[in-house]
């Protein structure tokens, strides 16, 4: 009931900047909470940053000083700037989300997103 869908991945040489934008759309839905997660070949998925509707942050300790993760509530968008890029950031990143979908009969959800690749190469 509830879509996301990323953009804004792509390949960049190390310590370069990339901003993730991250757009759920749906029928009548509220969003608590969206994040941003990656993979990486061969390795689980792992949280990059969380964001509530509230504007509380979280970040994992190998990007916190680099990315800042942030929300439109209005347009029910949430970005990821990253800033000096590493090649061991190289993962695809997904979109999540949490909340209530209205249309739906009230319920909770939790919804991800296909992914967008990003390449930290030389």
């Amino acid at each position: 009931q509830v879509q996301l869908v990323e953009s804004g991945g792509g390949l960049v040489q190390p310590g370069g900047s990339l901003r993730l934008s991250c757009a759920a759309s749906g029928s009548r839905f509220s969003i608590n909470a969206m994040g941003w997660y990656r993979q990486a070949p061969g390795k689980q998925r792992e949280l990059v940053a969380t964001i509530t509707s509230g504007g509380s942050t979280k970040y994992a300790a190998s990007v916190k000083a680099r990315f800042t993760i942030s929300r439109d509530n209005a347009k029910n968008m949430v970005y990821l700037q990253m800033n000096s890029l590493k090649p061991e950031d190289t993962a695809v990143y997904y979109c999540n989300a949490l909340g209530v979908d209205y249309g739906s009969g009230y319920r909770l959800f939790d919804s991800w997103g296909q992914g967008t690749q990003v390449t930290v190469s030389s």
